[in-house]
């Protein structure tokens, strides 16, 4: 197996424009004035993608993953550096790109199969398994300016998928479409990668970078941070966000903050081992271990937890109010543990800690939040893994439900 995509240090800068406001300039009479200044998108890119390889792009908004992909697609040049690819690429890097709004679905196909390097007697032969894959044979022939951001996605990747590509290139669009067709997505996609196609994925989905990606580039800021295996991956990412995100405790419901009585020191996620740790298990059980410094004398402190869902909802908040953890004296330093089972769906989550008052109003001090990664049950959705047991039972005639019924009349209350 060869190389599919080679990058040598690659970069892409751009010209960032920068205007003084209208209002400003006409109220004070000046003359508008334009400012240049340069952006580097990208930079520093070394990679070779073999072919039949996977490969995950990941990072946040705004670190480059998208102009890296654009790169790759041929859809701008590098300002320095060079980008090889091999043999032909499909890319699905927006929503409706390569689509004309007054044409049909069906003769988007044919526009869109052309530029993909298809003949009209190779897209004739692959026209039915198209429609039927994007599951919109009702409105095949009706213009595309009439579709969802669900149906365009569906076209498009239909497209994409069946022009046997040698490189493949997606960039979060399948975040568009529902839960059951991005399954269907990721199940043709490892299908065409068993045939020997080169996929590269942009998502912010972590679970399918754990389940499709072999390997995973991370990058930050324009500049790979990390690239290897999906797991620690995902760790390094993880580290990150918790180094760049700080703690909001919402002040809205009520509670007061009092600063300059206690600080945090350190915050981190550990095993049942004491182990700092990213990336866990559905149903592992993890703790949050908050380490504190008092600055003045606090009686009777009370610690605090809340879990957010992958969308920054609150999903779980408790605290120990009632149980006594002793007070702090001043210049005493303590470490406090908040122990959880992450029993939950595979996702990104945010853990955020506190210290307070008995009252269970004061906020004394509040930690930096703590991302981590759990790699759920394929089978799982929702906001919690309940662990339920699917079962079947023997039929049962009327006679044996009346009997059944008695049965639970009969069990204590």
């Amino acid at each position: 197996m060869g190389k599919a995509i080679e990058i040598r240090n690659a970069g892409k800068r751009y010209t960032k424009y920068d205007d003084t406001p209208m209002l400003i300039t006409s109220a004070l009479h000046f003359r508008p004035r334009t400012r240049r200044n340069k952006l580097w998108a990208v930079r520093d890119v070394d990679l070779d993608i073999e072919q039949g390889q996977s490969l995950g792009v990941i990072g946040r908004n705004g670190s480059g993953k998208t102009t890296l992909m654009s790169l790759m697609a041929g859809i701008t040049a590098p300002s320095e550096g060079s980008v090889r690819v091999w043999g032909r690429v499909a890319p699905l890097i927006a929503v409706g790109v390569g689509f004309h709004r007054e044409l049909t679905g069906r003769e988007n196909i044919y526009v869109n199969g052309t530029m993909l390097g298809l003949t009209r007697a190779e897209i004739d032969r692959r026209l039915d398994e198209i429609i039927a894959f994007a599951e919109i044979e009702e409105f095949i022939d009706t213009p595309v300016k009439f579709y969802s951001s669900g149906m365009y996605v569906r076209l498009g990747f239909a497209v994409a998928v069946h022009s046997d590509p040698s490189v493949l290139l997606v960039d979060e669009v399948l975040a568009v479409g529902d839960l059951a067709f991005q399954m269907k997505c990721f199940e043709k996609m490892a299908n065409i990668l068993q045939a020997g196609t080169t996929i590269v994925v942009i998502t912010h989905n972590m679970g399918g970078v754990v389940r499709f990606c072999q390997r995973v580039l991370l990058l930050h800021d324009g500049r790979p941070h990390f690239l290897g295996e999906p797991a620690q991956a995902i760790s390094r990412f993880h580290e990150l966000l918790s180094e760049e995100t700080e703690t909001q405790i919402d002040h809205a419901s009520g509670s007061v903050f009092e600063p300059g009585f206690a600080r945090i020191e350190l915050v981190e996620l550990v095993r049942t081992d004491g182990r700092s740790v990213t990336h866990v298990t559905a149903g592992e059980p993890v703790a949050v271990r908050m380490t504190v410094q008092a600055v003045r004398d606090i009686e009777d402190p009370v610690v605090g937890l809340s879990v957010l869902a992958p969308d920054s909802s609150p999903l779980y908040v408790d605290s120990s109010g009632g149980e006594p953890l002793g007070s702090l004296a001043a210049g005493e330093s303590a470490v406090f543990t908040m122990s959880f089972r992450a029993q939950l769906p595979s996702g990104t989550y945010t853990v955020l800690s506190w210290l307070g008052r008995s009252d269970l109003r004061t906020v004394l001090a509040q930690s930096r939040s703590v991302s981590f990664f759990v790699d759920g049950r394929s089978t799982v959705g929702g906001l919690a893994d309940l662990e339920a047991r699917m079962g079947r039972e023997p039929a049962i005639g009327a006679t044996s439900h009346e009997a059944r019924a008695a049965e639970l009349q009969r069990l204590p209350r």
